[in-house]
Order: C-alpha cells, then structure tokens, then sequence
C-alpha cells in the first residue's frame, strides 16, 4: 500500500517541487487510491493537497483565466457562427437571383455544408489532442475565414457549392476542440457555464449578423452587391482574428504563459481532484472508439445529440425566412432576427450558471427543448400575418430554447468520460451527429413550402419533443443507478460524482466508486 503520509504544507498554495520533483513522486503516490471492495473512497494523498489550497488563490486563478481564455474563445465561435451562417443573411439581399440560382439550389448549399461537417469532425478533433488544441483552432479558423472571404467572388452555383462544402471541413473541428480545450483547464462542477459562454457567441452572432447585414445592406455601391460586402468584412475579420488567436491561447495550464508557476501546480493539482481530464494521456485508438461498439450508453449520447441538432439547426439556419413570414422587408427581417438572438443569449447564460451551480445537467437539457418545441407548434399552427405578435413571440421561444441543450449536452457527456482519449473522440462523433441534424433540417426546409414551411416546422418540434424525453429518461436513470450504488455500498444519498477522484471516475462505470453526473 502507498505511503499516506500527509505533507506538510502551510495553508494557501502548494509549492511546485511538491508534485514534479522525482523524489516527491517516489514518496507519495498520486496515482493510487486505497478503494475497499464496498467502494468507498479514503482520503488521498490529491485531495489532501487539494484541500490546503487558498480558496482566495483559487479564485483569482480561476478569474485570470477566465479573462484569459473565454473572450477569445467566444469570438473565434462569434466569427464561426457568422460565416457558418451569413449565406441566410446574403439570401435577404437576392443572393439566389444575382447567382442565377433554381429550384433547391440554394438548400443544396446549406446541405452541402453540413456533409464534411459529419464526416471530418472526428478525424480533425483528434489532430487537436495530438498536436494541441491551441493551434488547430486557430488554424482552422483560418481555413473558414478564407473560405467566406472568397466567397464574395463566387460568380455561380458551382463556385459557391464548392466554398461552402470547404467551410464545413474547416468548421467541423472547432465545437469538439474548444469543449475538449477547455476541459483542460476548468472541473466537472465549472465546465458548463464556462462553455455556455463559448456557446453564447453563437446566439450573439444571431443578433450581430442580422444587425451588421442590416448595416453593410445599406451601402450604395454599382461595383459589388450588398452580399459581396457582407462575404468581405466577415472574412477578412476573421482571417484577422485568427492570427490572434494563434499567438494568445496558451497550449495547456502546464505551459500557460500567464500563469506563475504556483498557479501552475494548483491548475494541476484542481484537475486531478476534481477535473474533466485524466492529466498527459496518450492517444488510444482502441481506448477511444470501443466503447461505441460496447456501451449502450454512447447509443443514447448519439440519439440526444441527433434530435436536438434539429431545432438548432432549424433556428440557426433559417430564422430570417421564419421571421420573414411575418411580411417585412429585407432590411427589416434582418433586424427583427436581433432581439430573439440577445434574449436568447440572456437565457443561455442563465441556464448554464443554473446547471453549475446545481451540478445538474438532464433538466437543463429537457426544458429548453420543450420552450423551443412550444415555438415551432405556435409557429405552425396559426395564421401568421394575422397574428404577428404571437408568432414574433413563438421566435423568442426558439431563440430561448436552441442552443441551451447542445451546451448542456457537450457538458453532460464530458462530465462523465474522464478519459481525454474518450472524451475527444466521443465530442467528435456527438457533434458530427448533432451537425447531421442540419441535414434533415436543410432538406425538410424545402423551396416548395415557402413560406409556411408547415412540414418542416412540424420536423422540429417533433425532434425536439423526443429529445427531451429521451433526456428526461438517461437522466432518471444515473439518478436511480447512483442511488442503488449508495445504498448497496452504505454511503449517504447525496454522494455523486463531485465526491470521487478524477482517476477513478476515469475508470468508467464498471469502477464500483463511479458516480454519474446527471
């Protein structure tokens, strides 16, 4: 049995050499734990450090990286999010007739998008854990920003076809890559809201993109069209950022250029108590993919990411063809596509902080899902342009509820594959299966069913409604399981995951020990 002698170390943060001499690792073995067949869990020698850590010093690393990280972040996804969807935008200013564009067309380029989006999002995420999610990010962001750049020179179909399947390749690795970046850095119990703030910029690009097309669509110019300049700025914007980008984010805490190397240690120290990581894991292939052919439980992650891909991808993509049933002008579509994206925002943050600070994730996802299923029935059931108020209040419903489930779930199935080798494939698949769902939205939003799109609105409200209650149901169910776990090993009701060690989580639920976060 390793030694468990408890250190001696004065209150507040805990000196470097503790953990990374050699000879400290000998003494002290981080890496065992002493779990009785009952599966209770002894103190260990992490959680005895972890303990004495200062909660002031905490805090305030926790502040730094957060004004470190999460800003930057939020607008590389700010920037993805408008060049994923300004061919909507571009639509409002007769992108379609100045192209020559007919029939579908036009919905076989919001299809085509979403194919490499599918297909290159595991593949590319893992280029992240191999050679750091620090600089694949900005690296793809590169590739899309060029991609909407040129796409201001397209002069028909094919050429802009071709741009938009490239932007999906560049896009598809970026969700997967930040959720598994920022595990790194934040516990089970910070994750969520942190990347409900990531998350946000997407709702936010909803409310800029429409005002910045409202903006650019007000140049008079004979050379380029309103489009042309819209395909500009946004490109040329984020082929800027990008190269920020590249410079700023540190690759890992162990390396992190703004932190002082106590912060380093406790960054360390956090993660192996209490982390979303198991620390310097190298990459497993078999490790990573078996437990899609083995674990029924990956089949129902796949299922929820499926369905609630459909009403985001319903609202992220066509929300000013929805908005413009209710009979306004180009440039006031745009505009009215504004407020539902900024109270959506205001709900996203809300529910996320809600999910942290309750250690809650399934509920988060259910009631969103529903919100946003009430909008899409309102929305398909009454006449519109008799009742406008009514119908603009059922956007804010899809707006509130849209992209509040695909945060929760990224968090909720990251809580609970420990494994970084896991973890990075799982959000890889999860996202090009969620991506998949614009396939079925791009294909049930058809030309013939403007502009009620009845069938396609009934699609997603449907998708929505089974979500929930296939979330409702997997929660209930780690509910029960953590429960029956307790009672056969005699431990109070309300232990859970926050009280077992990041190792022994990694282990899986075959680990006696393992709790579920749900």
């Amino acid at each position: 049995m390793p030694s468990t002698t408890t250190p001696n170390i004065d209150d507040g943060i805990v000196p470097l050499d503790l953990v990374t001499s050699q000879g400290e690792k000998d003494k002290y073995d981080f890496t065992s734990h002493d779990v009785v067949e009952t599966g209770k869990v002894p103190l260990t020698e992490i959680e005895i450090l972890a303990s004495q850590i200062d909660p002031k010093a905490m805090n305030k690393l926790l502040r730094k990286q957060d004004w470190k990280l999460l800003p930057v972040l939020a607008t590389i996804y700010l920037f993805n999010a408008l060049d994923k969807g300004n061919l909507s935008n571009a639509k409002t200013d007769g992108i379609d007739k100045d192209l020559g564009l007919v029939g579908n067309q036009y919905y076989l380029m919001i299809t085509i998008f979403y194919v490499p989006l599918c297909l290159c999002g595991t593949p590319l995420s893992i280029l992240a854990k191999r050679f750091s999610a620090a600089r694949i990010i900005p690296l793809m962001m590169m590739g899309f920003g060029t991609c909407s750049l040129l796409s201001a020179a397209v002069k028909n179909f094919g050429g802009l076809f071709a741009l938009r399947f490239l932007l999906g390749v560049f896009e598809s690795p970026l969700l997967p890559s930040v959720v598994f970046y920022l595990s790194q850095f934040y516990t089970r119990g910070e994750l969520a809201r942190r990347v409900g703030v990531f998350y946000a910029a997407s709702s936010i690009s909803g409310a800029f993109s429409g005002l910045l097309a409202f903006g650019i669509f007000q140049i008079k110019s004979t050379k380029l069209h309103g489009w042309q300049y819209l395909f500009l700025i946004e490109g040329s914007g984020t082929l800027a950022f990008a190269v920020f980008a590249f410079f700023w984010l540190p690759r890992n805490p162990a390396t992190c250029w703004f932190f002082t190397s106590e912060e380093k240690e406790m960054s360390r120290i956090r993660m192996l108590r209490d982390g979303t990581d198991q620390i310097g894991e190298k990459i497993d292939f078999r490790d990573a993919f078996m437990p899609f052919v083995q674990d029924w439980r990956y089949i129902v992650w796949a299922f929820l990411a499926l369905g609630l891909g459909v009403p985001l991808a319903s609202v992220g993509n066509f929300l000013p063809q929805i908005v413009g049933r209710l009979g306004f002008s180009t440039v006031k579509t745009n505009l009215y596509t504004v407020a539902p994206n900024i109270v959506g925002t205001c709900f996203l943050v809300l529910f996320t902080q809600s999910s942290d600070y309750f250690r809650e994730r399934s509920l988060h996802v259910v009631v969103p899902l529903i919100i946003t299923m009430i909008g899409f029935i309102i929305l398909g059931t009454i006449d519109v342009l008799n009742n406008k108020g009514v119908a603009y209040f059922a956007c804010f419903l899809l707006c509130i509820g849209a992209n509040t489930p695909s945060v929760m779930l990224s968090t909720w199935y990251s809580n609970n594959s420990i494994s970084e080798n896991k973890r990075v494939v799982l959000t890889g698949v999860m996202v090009g299966i969620a991506n998949a769902s614009g396939l079925i939205s791009s294909n049930v939003f058809r030309a013939q069913d403007e502009p009620k799109y009845i069938p396609a609105l009934a699609t997603s409200a449907a998708f929505g409604g089974f979500t929930a209650v296939l979330a409702f149901t997997f929660g209930m169910y780690m509910r029960l399981e953590n429960r029956r776990r307790n009672r056969e090993q005699d431990l109070p009701r309300r232990y859970g995951s926050a009280d077992v060690p990041t190792e022994l989580l990694g282990k899986g639920p075959q680990e006696p020990a393992f709790r579920y976060m749900y």
